[in-house]
């Protein structure tokens, strides 16, 4: 099978890459990245490893767009999913291109499609073009990462590896939340792009099922340490995701949008329940762990264990965030 990634050098898109390179005999890598980051250490990394990898500006004419991904069965987009416009015109090219499969960029917690994440939203706005196209397509979303789950140390021995770390309880921290080791995602992704069951459906994939409380405790007990909780009630995070709206609303920067979408995601993880295998049934998803029950996954222990002993690996820890565009990117519809 010839796959594109369009966003490998991204933490998902890594996770995917690396995956798919583990079996040479089933998939053929392609690696999209801009012109401006064709010497970027991921890709030369990819390079090394047999991956094409091919620059293209997202913004080209549609003829080149289609050029480039002729002759590819799948395309996954790994890309962040502020400007709707990119990957729909993506979409518009795969479509032409005749592309066996296109898989937009999702990857993020459940939650129904509008009212709750903006985030969501915008890749509502992406799936629906899909449909009008009648373009084959996988949506599929995942657990909240381990590797962005876990609060700070009293001692700073995890700082290496944390970046975002999650220092807050919401509400009492006994509300359940699906969780996912950013490594398996690719893995599951190897199954699911060669599957047909799962051809214009959407997967939820996750490896476990624990509360805030379950991840602070894990922690004390295989790192020896005490870790203070401080709480945030329903209230304080619903006068949060008020007051970002309102930021967003009168200046919708990049800026604005992540800081409305943190607020969103930790009542709609950790107050409203929407991360859950039970309320991806109900939106109509079909579930990783009955679809590949053999699948071995990364425990949350281990993981942990991994980083208590110095040897895990953080995510964004080496990253600098910049956004070229400082514009509106979505309009309610």
């Amino acid at each position: 099978m010839k796959v594109a990634i369009v966003g490998a050098s991204g933490e998902t898109g890594q996770s995917i890459a690396h995956a798919l390179i583990e079996q040479p005999d089933a998939f053929e890598v392609t690696a999209f990245c801009r012109p401006a980051s064709k010497d970027k250490a991921e890709f030369t990394q990819l390079r090394n490893r047999g991956v094409k990898v091919v620059s293209l500006d997202l913004e080209a004419p549609h003829e080149e767009l289609v050029a480039a991904l002729v002759g590819q069965d799948t395309v996954i987009c790994c890309i962040i999913p502020f400007v709707p416009e990119t990957q729909i015109a993506l979409a518009n090219a795969a479509n032409e291109a005749k592309v066996k499969r296109f898989v937009p960029s999702a990857f993020g917690p459940v939650c129904p499609p509008v009212g709750v994440l903006v985030l969501r939203e915008i890749k509502e706005v992406v799936l629906r073009h899909i449909q009008k196209l009648y373009l084959p397509y996988t949506v599929i979303d995942v657990g909240w990462w381990y590797q962005t789950s876990l609060p700070r140390l009293p001692s700073g021995k995890l700082d290496y590896a944390i970046k975002f770390p999650n220092n807050k309880i919401v509400g009492d921290g006994n509300l359940r939340s699906a969780l996912t080791d950013l490594r398996d995602v690719g893995k599951y992704i190897t199954r699911i792009i060669t599957d047909e069951r799962t051809l214009n459906k959407s997967v939820f994939v996750y490896n476990e099922v624990l509360t805030q409380e379950q991840i602070y405790s894990t922690l004390e007990e295989l790192s020896g340490e005490k870790v203070s909780r401080d709480y945030a009630n329903e209230e304080e995070i619903l006068a949060n995701i008020g007051a970002a709206q309102n930021r967003y609303d009168q200046d919708g920067s990049v800026a604005n949008l992540l800081g409305l979408s943190t607020t969103q995601y930790a009542n709609s993880v950790w107050l409203r329940g929407d991360n859950l295998p039970e309320s991806a049934s109900y939106l109509g998803y079909l579930n990783g762990k009955e679809l590949y029950p053999d699948l071995k996954h990364v425990s949350f222990a281990d993981y942990v264990k991994e980083l208590v002993a110095g040897r895990g690996k953080g995510v964004y820890v080496d990253r600098v965030f910049g956004f070229e565009k400082d514009t509106k990117m979505f309009t309610k519809q």
